[in-house]
C-alpha cells in the first residue's frame, strides 16, 4: 500500500508594498479629468459625484498628471510601464526581503503576476538588472487574474513553496492601472475607472522553514459560468479599454457568499471558523456587497476602506496592502484572503495566525 505524502506549509515570511512617486489626489483627479474628458464627454458632470462618492483621498501614479493630457499609444504606454512597473517591482521586492532577512541570492523562485502591461523580457528579468538574484532562479511570470492576482497568485506562490520544502519563493505583483487611461473611448467604465485605479506594487516571502508571520492553507477559486463580459480589457490599436461592468455589486451581493461557503467547505472551514476576512476593495460598492453577501460585523472591513481612502483600487496588489494592515493589529487565529477578478473569478486563499 502506497502511504500519502503530507507536504508541509508554506509560511509568510516577509512582506513589503510600494507604490511610484506620483501622488494623484481625488480632488486633483477630477480637475485634470474635467479638463480633458468634460467637453468632449455629454454625461461628464453627472458622473463628477463618483469622484466624491468613491471613498478616496489619495492614489499614485507611475506617471505625472502631464502625461494624462497629450495624447497616448501602445509604444508610449508601454515605455511607461515598462520603467514604472519594473521600479516597483524592485522596490516591493527589496521591501520584502529585507522583512524577510533574504538576500536577493537566496530565492530560488519568483512568482510574479501583473495584468496591466505586456513586457518580454518579464518584469523578474528586468529587474535582475539591479537585483543579484541567482543565474538559475526559477521564474513563473503570471498574466492576466486582474484583481483576483493578488490572490491567486500568492496561492500558487505558497503551492510551489510547500512543493519544494526549504525553498524561499518571492511572490511580486504589479499593477499600473493609471497607464491605461483612455481620453479616445469616451465610455462610463473609462470614467469609473479614472475615477478608481491606481498604481502599486506588493511582495511577499514565502518557505516552509523559518519565523512564521502566518502559516497558508491550500486556495481555493470559483469562476461563474458566461461571465467573461463582467470584468477584463478590449485591447486596441491605443491599448487597453476597461471592461468594468455596472453589475459587479448586485453579482457580488446575489453569488459570492456561495462560493465562499463552497471553497470554505473544501478547505475544511466554515464561515464562522474566520475571525477575519482579508479581502480586496475593489470600490466601496464591493466592499459594501462583501459585507452585506457574507452578513459580516459592521466596520470588519475598516482596512480595506482604509487603503481604498489612501491608495485607490491598484488591482492585484491591494489587498496585499491590506494584508499588511492587518499584520499591525497582531493577529491570531484562522483568516481568509478573498478577491474577484476576471473570468468572473472568485479567488481565495486561508492563512492562520500563531497565537
Amino acid at each position: 500500500m502506497n502511504a500519502q505524502i503530507t507536504l508541509p506549509e508554506a509560511h509568510l515570511l516577509g512582506l513589503g508594498t510600494y507604490v511610484p512617486p506620483y501622488e494623484l489626489r481625488q480632488d486633483m483627479v477630477k480637475v485634470v479629468a474635467k479638463r480633458v474628458l468634460g467637453e468632449r464627454y455629454p454625461d461628464f458632470e453627472r458622473l463628477t459625484k463618483s469622484f466624491e462618492n468613491a471613498g478616496i483621498n489619495t492614489r499614485y501614479s507611475a506617471v505625472p498628471f502631464e502625461w494624462f493630457e497629450k495624447p497616448q499609444d501602445w509604444p508610449s504606454r508601454t515605455d511607461a510601464f515598462l520603467c514604472g512597473a519594473t521600479d516597483m517591482f524592485i522596490g516591493a521586492a527589496s521591501k520584502a526581503l529585507a522583512a524577510a532577512g533574504w538576500a536577493a541570492a537566496e530565492v530560488d523562485c519568483i512568482v510574479t503576476v501583473t495584468s496591466t502591461g505586456i513586457a518580454t523580457p518579464t518584469l523578474d528579468a528586468r529587474a535582475m538588472m539591479a537585483m543579484p538574484f541567482r543565474a538559475d532562479v526559477q521564474r513563473v511570470p503570471v498574466f492576466g487574474l486582474g484583481c483576483a492576482g493578488g490572490v491567486s497568485g500568492l496561492s500558487i506562490a505558497a503551492r510551489l513553496a510547500a512543493a519544494s520544502p526549504g525553498s524561499k519563493v518571492l511572490f511580486v505583483c504589479v499593477e499600473a492601472c493609471t497607464l491605461s487611461f483612455r481620453d479616445d473611448r469616451l465610455q462610463k467604465a473609462d470614467i469609473i475607472a479614472t475615477v478608481l485605479f491606481g498604481d502599486g506594487a506588493a511582495a511577499a516571502c514565502l518557505c516552509t522553514e523559518g519565523v512564521s508571520l502566518g502559516q497558508f492553507g491550500r486556495g481555493e477559486e470559483h469562476t461563474w459560468p458566461n461571465t467573461l463580459s463582467i470584468m477584463g480589457w478590449d485591447v486596441d490599436k491605443d491599448g487597453f479599454g476597461v471592461v468594468f461592468d455596472r453589475s459587479i455589486p448586485e453579482f457580488v451581493k446575489q453569488n459570492f457568499a456561495e462560493a465562499v461557503a463552497n471553497g470554505l467547505s473544501r478547505m475544511g472551514l466554515e464561515q464562522a471558523d474566520l475571525s477575519r476576512m482579508v479581502c480586496h476593495p475593489g470600490g466601496a460598492k464591493v466592499v459594501d456587497a462583501i459585507e452585506g453577501a457574507l452578513h459580516l460585523e459592521e466596520g470588519l472591513l475598516d482596512h480595506e476602506r482604509g487603503i481604498l481612502l489612501d491608495y485607490g483600487n491598484m488591482s492585484a496588489p491591494t489587498v496585499l496592502f491590506v494584508l499588511e494592515r492587518v499584520l499591525r493589529d497582531a493577529p491570531c487565529g484562522q483568516m481568509m484572503l478573498a478577491a474577484l477578478g476576471p473570468g468572473f473569478t472568485a479567488s481565495l486563499l486561508p492563512i492562520r495566525f500563531p497565537a
